[in-house]
């Protein structure tokens, strides 16, 4: 008989078109279906292969309790495609290499559209018992309900430390990469934007047990037990 094995909360820190990183991560982890993962946000541009982070974010929907959440440079590509914000900007902010990702021609039209539907449906935060998920920060003394979009998404750590959340949870965030390439842990909030994109880490944070496990763009692993 196989023995029992509860289910799981990971969290994944930003992507950011690391897509080696990001499948040999899944695969350290051994995903199980009735696992949930929280992808924090920021799946595309710096990397080489915004196109294949989002398609293997779709192939996970079917293998997990997928809970993808919007990162600014999401916001950025969704917004470039829909004409409501300056395509240029978006391409010096990382998204010129998204763009590349799908041909040399580097334009908006050979998006596909499952990959903006994608991108379209992603939430802005989430929460469980226990903890809270957003991609970049939090206001602490308002509800997750009403929080705004410009400090889940766009307000750096370094510009705004929170205190602890009025929930009394403990913050998974993203956004503020992490120059050593070590999740800045400082009790009631973990950053798990560890610098895959930049020569650093790419790391997934078991939420319960403090399991982590890192992979670089190269594909090397390394466990950190209990974090």
């Amino acid at each position: 008989m196989t023995p029992y094995m509860p289910a799981r909360t990971i969290a994944i820190g930003d992507i950011h078109g690391c897509s080696t990183a990001f499948r040999k991560l899944v695969e350290a982890v051994e995903l199980r279906p009735d696992d949930t993962l929280v992808t924090l946000g920021d799946y595309v541009d710096r990397g080489l292969d915004s196109r294949g982070v989002l398609e293997f974010l779709i192939e996970l929907t079917n293998r997990c309790r997928l809970i993808p959440l919007l990162g600014n440079h999401e916001e950025m590509m969704w917004a470039a495609c829909e004409g409501r914000f300056e395509l240029r900007y978006w391409r010096e902010c990382g998204g010129q290499a998204t763009l590349d990702s799908y041909g040399k021609q580097g334009v908006l039209e050979l998006v596909p559209r499952c990959h903006l539907e994608f991108v379209r449906r992603c939430h802005v935060w989430f929460e469980t018992e226990t903890h809270l998920f957003v991609h970049a920060n939090y206001r602490a003394d308002l509800p997750m309900r009403q929080q705004d979009g410009k400090t889940l998404r766009w307000l750096s750590l370094r510009a705004h430390m929170p205190p602890r959340h009025m929930s009394g949870k403990t913050a998974i965030v993203g956004h503020t990469p992490q120059p050593d390439g070590e999740i800045l842990d400082v009790g009631y909030l973990k950053c798990l934007d560890t610098g895959c994109c930049a020569g650093g880490w790419l790391s997934a944070l078991e939420v319960d047990s403090g399991q982590v496990w890192q992979v670089d763009e190269r594909g090397a692993l390394r466990i950190v037990a209990g974090f």
